[in-house]
């Protein structure tokens, strides 16, 4: 009996001590896995962040080209004495500010030497700077300058290009990560389009009078990914947006000279295009619900829905061409343009004083296109012109500013000050008045944040308006210098580069 009992109290106990174990084991793995869970949610929600923060403002106008902004209590009046919440002084350059995690990215030049400038977010302190090569001087015409593209950057490396070089990276300490000479170039006015970030691409137009392409790098590398001729296209200053359509992959949309072109991400393909649009594309498109809308100007004589006739290449040459070689030198002009050295020179697209049956014809297609503002639904393969196309407005558009979309308006600056806000499904007019006290040309796009829209003109004066149809203008504030550059907004900021300095301004 007394066998048995011990028996019985010695099979307790070890169960007892199992099922310690067991509660032991279970509560370790528990603890396991919410520990585990705990620093996954975290992980995801810094990775969320750091992104997020590194995508609010990250390249040229903002959040893929839209000149939006979710930030909130943004200042309504200021200028070098209110509001300011720090001033750093730079060198010249039309490259629009950046923000990174914790930094500010911008180029600049000092006589011949090019930088790339990373200032602290918070304070404006300047943390590094970095020169260029410059193993050439491509031809500028003035406004534009060898700083004009905007840096684009994944929070933490910051890419940049120039014209007289090509492309760099470098990290957040300013260390170069890789270099990749391009060009000479070949352009009327000099280079403009900036770079932008595609999953790990750093994909930059390469627009010129002669052969045209885009290039995707690795950004981690320098590796070359692809590249793309884009025979046709002449010189072209406009970024590039991204289109995600509901089947297929990524693409690119580029307003390129006479079209609107979307290219594959992964590969470069030509994808869709749709024609009708001006020579000269400077602006970057905006784009809400798979509607594009899209400015731009080449020649005055383009305006009002004009197309100016030029006459066939066979009877200039026999009107003109006194040597019989076949091709136009300036003193055998046939019109008043060919007459003109400085047309003569847009038209030379080889710039070898001489127009070639080739040029000719592009000469012709520059006349025939139209300055205007079009909404264009995104999307297809192939010319999608007869079906793409939602309406045009044929007055006079901007030079250089883009259009800005916000809250369901659209809106346009033009030079003198001149602001239109139009209904995006229609292309009607709902407003139209001039800025006062801001009458000016206008090389700033305008950029939309906190139900208001901000507008720089190229003497500095900012003007803020209501963002609704009918807007109306709140206050009007003189930075007493020069503005070619594009504003960035974030934090309840608004960081305007003049042509002296970057302010932070904020209540």
């Amino acid at each position: 009996m007394k066998k048995k009992l011990a028996s019985q109290m010695l099979r307790r106990g070890e169960e007892e001590k199992g099922r310690r174990g067991e509660i032991k084991s279970f509560t370790a793995s528990l603890l396991h896995h919410v520990t585990a869970s705990f620093l996954i949610v975290i992980s995801i929600f810094l990775f969320d962040t750091n992104k997020a923060t590194a995508q609010e403002w990250s390249q040229f106008r903002g959040p893929n080209g839209s000149g939006i902004s979710a930030t909130k209590n943004l200042p309504v009046e200021f200028n070098p004495q209110k509001n300011v919440l720090w001033k750093t002084p730079l060198p010249q350059g039309h490259s629009s500010p950046v923000l990174g995690t914790d930094k500010i990215f911008v180029t600049g030049f000092e006589g011949t030497h090019l930088f790339t400038i990373a200032l602290d977010r918070k304070t404006g302190k300047l943390l590094w700077k970095k020169e260029a090569p410059r193993p050439r001087e491509n031809f500028l015409q003035k406004p534009n300058n060898p700083a004009s593209p905007s840096p684009v950057t994944d929070g933490q490396n910051v890419f940049v290009f120039f014209q007289d070089f090509g492309l760099l990276a470098y990290n957040k300490d300013g260390k170069e990560k890789w270099r990749i000479p391009l060009g000479p170039f070949n352009s009327a006015f000099g280079m403009a389009a900036s770079p932008i970030l595609v999953e790990d691409k750093v994909i930059l137009p390469c627009d010129q009078d002669t052969n045209s392409f885009m290039i995707a790098v690795d950004k981690n590398t320098g590796r070359e990914k692809w590249r793309v001729k884009r025979p046709g296209v002449i010189s072209g200053y406009s970024t590039p947006i991204l289109y995600k359509p509901k089947d297929g992959g990524l693409q690119l949309v580029i307003a390129e000279s006479f079209q609107l072109t979307a290219y594959a991400v992964a590969t470069g393909e030509k994808v869709w295009w749709v024609r009708g649009l001006a020579c000269e594309m400077k602006s970057v498109p905006s784009v809400q619900n798979e509607i594009l809308y899209v400015n731009g100007w080449g020649f005055a004589e383009n305006q009002q829905g004009m197309q100016v006739k030029v006459m066939a290449f066979d009877e200039a040459l026999a009107k003109g061409d006194a040597d019989k070689d076949g091709t136009l030198a300036l003193a055998e002009g046939v019109d008043e343009r060919t007459k003109n050295k400085a047309y003569f020179q847009i038209f030379d697209l080889n710039r070898d004083g001489k127009l070639e049956r080739a040029e000719w014809e592009t000469y012709r297609a520059m006349m025939a296109s139209e300055n205007g503002l079009m909404s264009i639904k995104l999307g297809g393969r192939g010319d999608m012109t007869e079906k793409a196309v939602r309406w045009k407005y044929t007055k006079p558009v901007p030079q250089v500013p883009s259009t800005l979309l916000y809250q369901g308006v659209l809106y346009m600056v033009n030079d003198s000050g001149i602001l239109i806000s139009f209904n995006p499904e229609t292309g009607a007019i709902i407003k139209q008045g001039r800025l006062k006290g801001a009458i000016d040309k206008y090389f700033a796009s305008p950029v939309g944040a906190d139900d208001k829209v901000y507008l720089i003109s190229q003497d500095g004066t900012v003007s803020v308006v209501q963002a609704t149809g009918d807007w109306e203008v709140l206050a009007v504030n003189a930075l007493d210098d020069e503005c070619f550059a594009t504003p960035a907004l974030a934090d309840g900021k608004i960081y305007v580069r003049t042509r002296s300095a970057l302010y932070c301004f904020g209540k």
